[in-house]
């Protein structure tokens, strides 16, 4: 049987103005929809609070599963060729190596990562292996340091996108359409609650239970006004887990977590001899990018485990969302600084005790298993969406990630298992995959337990 034709005039609303919520309203828009609201607690689009908001973001198809590197291949052809998105995509390479001193679990998820493009035939030519000082060097002419022990391999189908600029192009797009209607700010903007009708009962997920169905007609925003729709789509980024019921984040395994972002400012001439070097990414250290041609800064990032805030005073009880204010995610813990530093020792050492700027914590969604969710919540008739779990690599799908959302709405259902609603027993923080980490390198920790870098 053909799937309904879609009403393309019912009313979305979607909560969320980053990578997510963007990329789902210009999709929808594009596709013919008439009635959509957009709702952001930042004063601005793209939002601050976005982990998307950024000077750029990796754009690459290495993955444990190999899903989504037939998903990331995609996203990398719209990059390449669509006249929105391609003026902001720079395929620099991916120089992907750990070094000697790398622990044996990163080395073993490196060849898990290599193994996953190797093999698809979208990287034909396109892979090469980098093993030593020498190797580095033939490669990248501007890296002076020793480069000790550097192994792994060099991507030429990958690099980065001006991710902000990015979105903000999405953003006018949305605006050009005529059909998406965007309300901003910690009054308008900020959703105080969702909405909802009770009434009858639906089955379950399994279809074995009958629950109360709570039909969700729209939200409340903190200056009282009621943004009603047929269907409300949650795009929050790692304040989903504040958005939505306590027991939803336990549900879906999704935490909110952080990694700390450093920037050094060079002169002019400096980011100019660094120009076109490859995105570098040093496993058990940092990874960094060519340096911004606008503002001549020089953007690294730690290889952790990540950070997440502890629930109320207590510790183990769960993660709590991301600060309410900017400014309070405006540092970085000391041990990122010093990875960095490390970093630079190693590869750049005429800049190794430069001054470090603009450090600030960038907070996501995480889902453990790296899965993204994208499905109807449970016991909502079909009126509530709920889309997150980035898990820090959601950005690349800017171009292709409303698709996957106007799928869902337009089939009714969720057919890709992995993206369904959890009930609580799948991922977890471990991010394994068939007993290798993902991309993170040792386990969390809490923010209160870190001394704050001094800069």
């Amino acid at each position: 049987m053909a799937p309904p034709t879609p009403d393309y005039k019912r009313s979305i609303l979607i909560i969320g103005g980053g990578t997510f919520g963007l990329s789902t309203a210009y999709e929808l828009a594009r596709a013919g929809y008439t009635d959509i609201t957009v709702l952001e607690k930042d004063s601005q689009i793209p939002s601050r609070f976005s982990a998307g908001y950024d000077l750029n973001k990796i754009i690459r198809a290495e993955y444990a599963d190999p899903f989504y590197t037939d998903l990331s291949v995609d996203a990398i052809r719209r990059w390449q060729s669509d006249p929105l998105y391609k003026p902001f995509y720079h395929e620099r390479g991916y120089l992907n190596v750990v070094s000697a001193a790398a622990p044996e679990a990163t080395k073993q998820g490196l060849a898990r990562y290599r193994e996953s493009i190797e093999q698809h035939p979208a990287f034909g030519g396109k892979i090469s292996a980098v093993d030593g000082r020498d190797a580095v060097r033939r490669l990248v002419s501007q890296f002076t340091g020793p480069v000790n022990g550097w192994t792994g391999y060099y991507n030429k189908m990958a690099g980065y996108a001006h991710s902000k600029n990015a979105m903000e192009a999405v953003y006018k797009a949305c605006l050009e359409l005529g059909t998406v209607r965007f309300h901003t700010g910690p009054q308008e903007g900020e959703v105080q609650s969702l909405l909802y009708a009770e009434g009858g009962t639906s089955a379950s997920p399994d279809g074995q239970t009958q629950q109360q169905q709570r039909t969700c007609i729209g939200a409340m925003t903190r200056d009282g006004r009621i943004h009603r729709a047929a269907t409300t789509i949650v795009s929050a980024g790692a304040s989903v887990v504040g958005l939505m019921p306590h027991s939803v984040g336990s549900q879906l395994g999704i935490a909110a977590r952080c990694w700390g972002v450093v920037h050094i400012q060079l002169t002019a001439d400096e980011a100019a001899a660094l120009r076109g070097i490859p995105v570098t990414m040093v496993r058990d250290l940092a990874f960094f990018f060519e340096p911004d041609r606008a503002t001549h800064k020089l953007k690294f990032c730690h290889m952790g485990g990540g950070y997440h805030r502890s629930q109320g005073q207590g510790h183990g009880e769960g993660a709590a969302p991301p600060p309410a204010r900017l400014a309070d995610s405006q540092y970085v813990p000391e041990i990122d600084v010093e990875h960095v530093r490390r970093l630079l020792r190693e590869v750049l050492p005429q800049l190794a005790e430069r001054p470090l700027v603009d450090a600030h914590l960038c907070w996501i969604a995480d889902s453990g298993d790296s899965d993204f969710v994208i499905d109807y919540v449970p016991g909502s008739g079909g009126s509530l969406v709920v889309t997150t779990g980035d898990s820090g690599h959601g950005f690349k799908m800017l171009p292709v990630f409303g698709g996957f959302v106007r799928k869902l709405l337009e089939s009714g259902g969720q057919d890709v298992e992995k993206w369904r609603w959890k009930d609580g027993s799948g991922g977890g923080a471990s991010g394994e995959l068939n007993g290798v980490k993902n991309w993170r390198n040792g386990g969390g920790r809490d923010l209160a337990d870190v001394a704050r870098a001094k800069l």
